[in-house]
């Protein structure tokens, strides 16, 4: 398995931009802002098949006025990709080519246990949990993106920041 490296794209520093935690039932989505500065948990796509997968997210990029993706790229603790990360590369290349919009990836180790805790005292049920899991990941990983870019004076270019 390679090491984790940055994408050559890079995304706009302004627009909305959408935030994706993968998954092969389900992907969490985030948005935020045109300013970057806001991110909100938008939904949790059941995926379908690749027709209707398609039409969703072309709508959602029409509708929500994208400018880029920002996606969860798993990572194992010792930095290197792991077996998920080749599927998530596809999936972003998908993405891009059907959309025509840059993505970047962001290392998501930890986003779906950060969830969680979030999660932990809503006093949601179980299947609410399981529900908003994904699109609360993908808040966190646009958000930790976001935050990130904006901490690192000088280098924001860069896309691909691990959490700290």
């Amino acid at each position: 398995m390679q090491e984790f490296e940055a994408p050559q794209l890079l995304l706009p520093e302004a627009g909305r931009l959408a935030g994706i935690d993968y998954g092969n039932a389900r992907i969490g989505i985030a948005t935020c802002d045109p300013t970057q500065t806001f991110v909100t948990p938008l939904e949790t796509y059941n995926r379908r098949n690749p027709r209707l997968d398609s039409q969703h997210f072309e709508q959602l990029c029409k509708l929500e006025q994208l400018v880029g993706w920002v996606i969860g790229l798993p990572i194992h603790c010792d930095g290197n990709e792991s077996k998920k990360s080749s599927e998530v590369r596809e999936f972003a290349e998908w993405l891009t080519d059907l959309t025509g919009l840059p993505h970047a990836f962001y290392d998501e180790r930890f986003s779906s246990k950060e969830a969680r805790v979030l999660m932990y005292d809503t006093g949601w049920s179980p299947k609410q949990k399981k529900k908003n899991v994904d699109r609360l990941a993908a808040y966190l990983i646009l958000k930790h993106y976001l935050e990130a870019r904006t901490n690192r004076s000088g280098t924001d270019k860069v896309e691909n920041l691990p959490l700290e």
